[in-house]
């Protein structure tokens, strides 16, 4: 397995647009001739180019788009867009340019232009924060189609249309990609959108060219401060999509000083929820009932406005991610009595989230939960929630990224050897670091943390899942965070394929727990 990217959903149907419209409605300098040629698509990578799509070439950290012009031409490419630069390097290639001072900057309006997403009756909404993005975007995906409206999404796990769905790559698409699955969605008569946005997809122009109906912000935690200089500075990121350049309304849990602060910096009306008995919100979470399957809640708001149901995951916020989608849905238009009955009618929020919290188990030996958690927050939320349900020892299994934040991975093993009984550190995606010395400094958090914790050090994940099955049995209970729904393990620039769920099962079918 490389590291080429996915297939990206696109429309069936592309109407042509005019290289020389294109070039006249942002003002480009051309450099060729474009008379007569149209485009039905943008591409960021070469290998992604299909005939008829517009290049862009843009800087990268080790090379420049527009030196694979060539490529991208040989692929069906009828123009290039790009800087000066890139210009310079293009020019061999025989496409016509169109220039820019910045094209990464330019693309989401320009694809916008080209899949005319002006267009889109859909009702778009946006999730942002460090843990439950998701999670949301899932939980919105499942109540509209209770509902019966046609929903699509697109997040970290996979970008979806109904039944149809591919695996991701980035937590939100290139612009080129996510304006052309909203044009596919619209061939298909979506009506509603569930984007998960990150810090960097703001940061780096993945959203330019939209404008959301609501967006929704969950928590914000200490992650990816190698991006960012601090949590401030990583904040800010967020904070934008919070602006009416990017958004109408939006939906703000305030259970945080960060949830208060946005509050404050947003220009878009707000409203907000929390789950805080002393914190003052426009809607009230109360948790009823917490289970290792379902999460019993109620939901308190404006004017007299309640709605008591459920979800069929693990952890109070789960409910508080239940909350936060419902409460998008009504910032929308949609009626909480026509949410509420379809929720009391199918028992609940219908919702299926991959990798988070996930039980991979059956009815007999250790219950066992693949998560997609990987910073401090998660780690802490999710190992109190299954805690409570667990008589016997808690078993964790996890790793650290590598070239990625290192300022987390003390805590990250802190928090491990505080919440369970036994910690088993391992590689998760070492990338170009040395796996042991990320392994170190989980293990000497751990350490630190709670010196008498029993630690094992299995760099395999195959081998420290099955050393932490041996550990286990009935009644007792094994975390396995980090891959969650991922299909590989990324060493050296090679993604190898490894599915932690799939592998887990047949270690529990091996070991005679599962049939």
């Amino acid at each position: 397995m490389t590291g080429s990217p996915p297939t990206a959903l696109r429309p069936q149907h592309p109407s042509p647009r005019s290289v020389h419209g294109l070039a006249e409605a942002f003002g480009l300098e051309v450099r060729g001739d474009v008379d007569g040629l149209e485009i039905t698509g943008a591409a960021l990578s070469s290998e992604t180019v299909r005939p008829g799509d517009l290049y862009v070439g843009v800087p990268g950290r080790n090379a420049h788009g527009a030196d694979f012009t060539a490529a991208a031409r040989d692929a069906g490419a009828v123009a290039v867009l790009t800087d000066e630069t890139g210009a310079e390097r293009a020019a061999g290639a025989g496409l016509p340019i169109l220039v820019t001072p910045d094209a990464r900057a330019a693309l989401g309006e320009v694809a916008a232009w080209i899949h005319r997403t002006a267009e889109n009756p859909a009702t778009l909404f946006a999730v942002t924060g460090t843990n439950g993005k998701t999670s949301v975007v899932y939980l919105l995906y499942g109540i509209l189609r209770q509902l019966g409206i046609v929903a699509g999404l697109t997040s970290t796990a996979e970008r979806r249309i109904g039944d149809e769905a591919v695996t991701s790559s980035l937590t939100t698409p290139e612009a080129s990609e996510l304006h052309a699955l909203l044009a596919r969605m619209r061939e298909v008569d979506v009506r509603a959108v569930g984007i998960e946005v990150s810090a960097q997809a703001l940061s780096r122009h993945r959203v330019d060219g939209l404008v959301f109906d609501v967006v929704g912000f969950t928590n914000l935690t200490h992650d990816h401060l190698d991006d960012y200089a601090s949590l401030d500075e990583y904040f800010d990121a967020k904070r934008e999509l919070f602006q009416p350049e990017r958004a109408r309304r939006g939906v703000i849990t305030v259970d945080s000083e960060w949830g208060q602060r946005l509050v404050g910096a947003s220009r878009i009306p707000v409203t907000t929820l929390t789950a805080v008995d002393a914190v003052e919100a426009d809607w009230r979470l109360t948790v009823l009932d917490e289970t290792a399957t379902h999460t019993s809640f109620v939901l308190d708001g404006p004017e007299g406005r309640h709605l008591e149901s459920s979800v069929p995951l693990l952890g109070w916020y789960m409910a508080a991610n239940a909350a936060l989608a419902i409460i998008m849905l009504v910032e929308s238009g949609i009626d909480l009595e026509s949410i509420a009955h379809v929720l009391e009618r199918d028992g609940g929020v219908d919702a299926y989230i991959p990798g988070r919290a996930e039980r991979i188990s059956g009815d007999r030996g250790p219950v066992v939960y693949i998560d997609y958690g990987h910073s401090p927050d998660a780690f802490l939320q999710t190992l109190g929630a299954i805690r409570r349900f667990t008589s016997g020892k808690l078993v964790m299994v996890f790793g650290a990224d590598g070239d990625r934040d290192t300022t987390k991975r003390a805590e990250m093993g802190a928090i491990a050897a505080r919440g369970a009984d036994v910690v088993v550190v391992t590689d998760f995606h070492p990338r170009f670091e040395d796996p042991a010395a990320i392994r170190a400094a989980l293990i000497a958090g751990a350490r630190e943390a709670v010196p008498e914790r029993e630690i094992h050090e299995v760099p395999d994940p195959r081998a420290a899942f099955r050393a932490a099955l041996a550990l286990a049995g009935e009644g007792d209970a094994i975390l396995y965070a980090g891959p969650g729904h991922e299909d590989y393990h990324e060493v050296r620039g090679v993604k190898i394929p490894y599915s932690a769920r799939e592998d887990s099962k047949q270690a529990l079918r091996d070991a005679g727990w599962l049939e």
